[in-house]
């Protein structure tokens, strides 16, 4: 029964047709990534009512989530492209062992988040950009934040294995009840007994626990392929955790940087005032979630691009790229016209302060247009990235977030004020495609163009072509 569960996964990730299977993949990592974006701006709109200083507190601890996030994807993203090659190639000890490792240690950094985190507490929350205003709002809200660490970073990296596996529904069923949780405890909390900002914290710390129990639950009840076990953790040598860090280096990368460029984004608009934060953390939500359905696609194209690499199903890999790429610029310009369109609306519904409103309108069209660029420059770095490609997939993750937006906001910054703030982030995105081009290219022209066989079909077909030839020879009924 297990053999043919085996064989029908392995059969389910290289044989249905591509379009299908990429989009198969990515209607739970759309839906998940909606839900989490919509809770993300349920926060934000319920807090904002108790004004811009209180609004701007969920920009810096959004800031801090990254950099819990980025331990999350770090050991998701890697333990989980090497585990997902590893199933490609029909290892499913090597699966778990990968699986369990990343699994435990993930959880660890969320720990030691944690205790730095409380031991550091006002240091850190200054270091993120805040004001003295907004300080004491950011402060009640990150301590439960801290406190959901090291559930918050590996139900991340648990989401990823399943992911990767291609059985992302399941991770969506634990995402998205923590989000409704999340949803239905923030009125109550912040409104019905009267937690204010502290009932926003409480109800997300909440909500990832519960999610963290409903995605463990699923490696540890045998609904997943590979196996999470403290057991197989040590079977692990420091050379796998190393193995592991390396691959999903380019995503503690990214979110590190987005980390670093949101305190220094802050940092700039402080300058400006409260209403400049507050403006900008909304713009950042929005985006992010008009961005999340073409994420999710490309997250659906992860598994497809990792699983079949490993089975050296190059053709394949082609194709699904190709798919990935075109499928979530469609999406992407549809919601920039949106987004263009009804700019200053949106930043109103978050926030309708008149300051707020006309500083966030013009971000906002902007990175609405400059995201226009970003489907080829994911597609190109989530395939770099499962298929083990770690100089090339940490150089792009580098690109948009650090290397190109941090001198970008510092100069346009110093040059044109507000308006530079403004750009600098549209600028990064838009001068990012030209340069990631190249990699798409460099990689399809070393890798072949044709699908490998599978070993399994050589083997009947090796049984075959001998068959034929008994019978020639006259030997149809004999050994030979």
């Amino acid at each position: 029964m297990q053999r043919k569960k085996k064989i029908s996964q392995y059969d389910k990730m290289t044989k249905t047709p591509v379009p299908r299977l990429v989009m198969t993949l990515s209607v739970p990592a759309i839906l998940s990534m909606l839900i989490t974006n919509i809770y993300n701006l349920v926060d934000t709109a319920f807090v904002g009512r108790f004004g811009n200083s209180a609004s701007g507190a969920v920009g810096i601890v959004f800031g801090f989530m990254a950099i819990i996030q980025a331990f999350g994807f770090m050991f998701g993203q890697g333990a989980g492209s090497i585990l997902s090659r590893a199933l490609g190639e029909r290892d499913q000890e090597k699966a778990s062992v990968h699986a369990s490792v990343g699994f435990f240690a993930s959880f660890f950094c969320g720990l030691l988040i944690t205790v730095f985190g409380f031991l550091r507490l006002d240091e850190v929350v200054m270091l993120l950009g805040s004001t003295k205003t907004i300080a004491p709002y950011a402060k009640t809200y990150i301590s439960y934040i801290l406190a959901a660490a090291p559930f918050m970073s590996s139900s991340l990296t648990l989401n990823n294995f399943l992911r990767y596996e291609g059985k992302a529904s399941l991770g969506m069923i634990g995402l998205m009840v923590g989000a409704g949780l999340n949803m239905i405890g923030d009125p109550i909390l912040m409104f019905g007994l009267d937690m204010k900002i502290a009932g926003a914290g409480l109800s997300t710390a909440i909500s990832q626990g519960v999610s963290w129990s409903i995605l463990l639950g699923m490696f540890l009840f045998g609904k997943t392929e590979s196996k999470i076990d403290f057991r197989m953790a040590l079977r692990g040598s420091p050379a796998t955790l190393a193995n592991i860090a390396a691959t999903g280096f380019p995503s503690l990368l990214r979110q590190g940087l987005n980390s670093l460029t949101t305190m220094m984004l802050n940092a700039q608009c402080a300058v400006f005032g409260d209403a400049a934060i507050a403006a900008m953390s909304i713009v950042s939500h929005i985006v992010f979630f008009a961005f999340s359905i073409a994420l999710g696609v490309g997250q659906g194209f992860q598994p497809v691009s990792a699983f079949n690499y490993g089975a050296k199903k190059y053709a394949r890999l082609r194709r699904a790229t190709l798919f990935t790429a075109l499928a979530a610029e469609g999406i992407i310009a549809v919601g920039s016209i949106a987004l263009v369109a009804f700019a200053g609306k949106w930043i109103a519904i978050f926030r309708n302060d008149p300051q707020v409103i006309e500083i966030g309108t013009r971000a906002l069209r902007l990175q609405a247009l400059a995201t226009l660029s970003l489907p080829p420059c994911m597609t190109t770095e989530m395939l770099f990235q499962s298929t083990g490609k770690r100089f090339g997939a940490s150089f792009l993750s580098s690109l948009r977030s650090g290397l190109l937006f941090i001198p970008a906001l510092l100069i346009l910054a110093q040059v044109r004020g507000l308006a530079g703030i403004q750009e600098a982030q549209p600028l990064s995105l838009i001068f990012s495609l030209p340069l990631t081009v190249p990699f798409a290219v460099w990689f399809f022209r070393t890798h072949p163009k044709e699908d490998f066989p599978d070993p399994a079909e050589d083997v009947a077909h090796a049984d075959e072509n001998k068959m034929v030839m008994n019978k020639e020879n006259g030997y149809e009924n004999k050994t030979v």
